[in-house]
């Protein structure tokens, strides 16, 4: 079994069966009008927010663990999460593979390109609902450190050894809305003190199989421009964790080592009013 992140849709074909749990984290109405044989739709992969207090963790662990295990994950099985395409989904397959490797999965996968490069790969789709005996769920805390609350990233503000890195798209990073739903979703606009930014699409190029994360060292030349290398120490966050786990997904790949997640994100900080922002441009105008 190989040790990598991302599968293509030949590899994964090729190792379907009683030891793969392929996990759609689209919608169910997406869901039913088509998806890999097999797949179990745990939509909330991608729906759920959290918060980072310990009452929030406990809860988020608990949720997941619950719903890994009714799609029929024991620890036994290799777990592979898509999405209907790298850029459509906010980064939900990558979300999902982040929650997984959290919560100590360490079999977890992510279908490369998602059900856009499975239909282009010209391989079978079904409407057949899944029905997966549930598994008690293998809860572990191997993956503990990849996460970090509110407290560590104030923490950081501070701190210059550490890259913040916004990934979120340009309005919210200028601070003239302040999520994906909405301009005035969150309570305040703008960003957290110090950090850099890097919007999640620039890891991705378009492909004839629907967008694909950039090679490697692509990546890294990306990374550069925000003064990250393989050994920078990053702490990522966007509005709820998703567009986050696709730029962890693509940096870890590249071979950044030390890639960790604000999972509360802007939706968290953004309602703590004793918390920092910083709003407006976040370059000196230049002069007339």
């Amino acid at each position: 079994m190989t040790d990598k992140v991302l599968l293509t849709p030949a590899e994964l074909q090729g190792m379907m069966g009683p030891g793969v749990v392929v996990i759609d984290t689209r919608s169910p109405d997406a869901f039913a009008a088509g998806h890999i044989p097999g797949a179990v739709n745990v939509h909330e992969i991608f729906t759920y927010l959290a918060m980072s207090t310990p009452e929030g963790m406990a809860t988020l662990r608990q949720k997941f663990a619950d719903a890994f295990g009714a799609a029929g994950l024991s620890g036994a099985e290799t777990a592979v999460c898509y999405e209907e395409s790298m850029n459509s989904g906010f980064g939900q397959s990558c979300r999902g593979y982040f929650l997984l490797s959290w919560l100590g999965y360490e079999k977890a996968r992510v279908l490369h390109g998602g059900m856009q490069a499975w239909r282009a790969a010209g391989l079978p789709v079904s409407t057949d609902p899944a029905q997966p005996a549930a598994k008690t769920f293998p809860l572990s805390e191997a993956g503990s450190g990849m996460m970090i609350d509110r407290d560590a990233m104030l923490a950081a503000v501070n701190n210059d050894a550490i890259v913040k890195l916004d990934v979120r798209d340009v309005d919210e990073w200028i601070g003239t809305s302040s999520s994906p739903y909405g301009p005035d979703f969150c309570p305040r606009k703008g960003r957290i003190p110090g950090a850099r930014w890097l919007e999640w699409y620039r890891l991705m190029k378009p492909t004839a199989a629907g967008p694909m994360f950039k090679a490697p060292d692509e990546i890294k030349a990306e990374a550069h421009t925000v003064g990250i290398t393989p050994s920078t120490p990053v702490y990522l966050y966007c509005f709820k964790g998703a567009r986050a786990s696709n730029t962890l997904v693509a940096l870890r790949e590249a071979g950044v080592r030390d890639v960790r997640m604000y999972f509360g994100s802007w939706n968290e900080w953004s309602r703590d009013e004793n918390l920092p922002i910083e709003t407006g441009m976040p370059f000196a105008q230049a002069a007339e």
